[in-house]
């Protein structure tokens, strides 16, 4: 038994779209989150950049907040940075967000099928969910659209309106219809966000969501390593999820407090300058 929190981290406020099948499957288990808001996008960003921003956050996780996991709530971070992170934290538990869901989609999908994925330009240019599908289910066709503006817009607030509509048929339209795409995997933990618009505009979709799907790895980690927490620690009076941001905006504040609205849990917000944090350890 550990009653050490999980820690999460993603370029901003999309890997929050973790943390209601985390509070609903692991009710026990306490929060530690860093979104980097300040930094984000990270998908039109470079490989060196991405792997240099997820060190900085996975040290402060590990050394300064003492987690007993990182689950790295970002697919362009899990794409690009998590062998890293894992050579560099060696005895700490490191999950990437990609593996599970190829994992389902392999598993769920016949050659039939056609599957299609969208995530960050960093993210798509990887091929990381193409290797990793394929890897388990090699006769299956797949298909890659990087949709660069979803995330801004998201970060902004812009979802559920006419703007946001009109973003995802700019890009889903033609790579829907000229693939034939009937399985589409939202490789980018904002995207969840948007779900409803998508299903709205493409009603006979399956979708499959990695915010979702880390949360089976999750627990077979924690099993595996003995690390899950004591019986009631969730609810502790003295127990707290803490969510950090780079950037502590008026809408990431606002999703956590409708993850949280009448849950009971009690929640800190906390905006934490990273970069000073850094040139402290130098």
């Amino acid at each position: 038994m550990d009653n050490r929190p999980i820690g999460f981290f993603d370029s901003g406020l999309g890997g929050l779209t973790c943390i209601p099948y985390l509070l609903k499957a692991l009710p026990r288990e306490r929060i530690t989150y860093f979104g980097d808001t300040a930094r984000t996008p990270y998908g039109s960003k470079t490989a060196a950049t991405i792997r240099k921003f997820a060190s900085e956050i996975a040290d402060f996780l590990i050394e300064s907040q003492d987690v007993k996991m990182v689950a790295i709530a970002c697919n362009t971070v899990s794409a690009i940075a998590l062998d890293d992170l894992r050579q560099r934290h060696p005895k700490v538990p490191i999950l990437g967000i990609i593996s599970p869901a190829a994992h389902t989609a392999a598993r769920g999908c016949a050659p039939e099928n056609r599957i299609g994925v969208i995530g960050t330009k960093a993210t798509i240019a990887s091929g990381a969910y193409t290797k990793k599908i394929l890897g388990e289910n090699p006769a299956l066709d797949i298909y890659g659209q990087a949709c660069p503006a979803f995330v801004p817009l998201i970060e902004e607030g812009i979802i559920q309106n006419h703007i946001m509509d009109l973003t995802i048929r700019y890009y889903l339209d033609q790579f829907i219809d000229y693939n034939e795409i009937d399985t589409l995997v939202l490789g980018c933990t904002h995207y969840p966000l948007i779900r409803k618009n998508i299903t709205k505009l493409y009603p006979g979709l399956r979708i499959i969501d990695p915010s979702e799907e880390i949360l089976t790895s999750i627990d077979d980690a924690l099993t595996r390593r003995g690390l899950h927490a004591e019986e009631a620690s969730g609810t502790a009076p003295e127990a707290e999820h803490v969510f950090y941001a780079s950037d502590l905006s008026e809408n990431f504040v606002n999703m956590i407090n409708l993850i949280f609205s009448g849950t009971g849990y009690r929640v800190a917000f906390r905006n934490f300058d990273l970069e000073a944090y850094i040139e402290r350890k130098r």
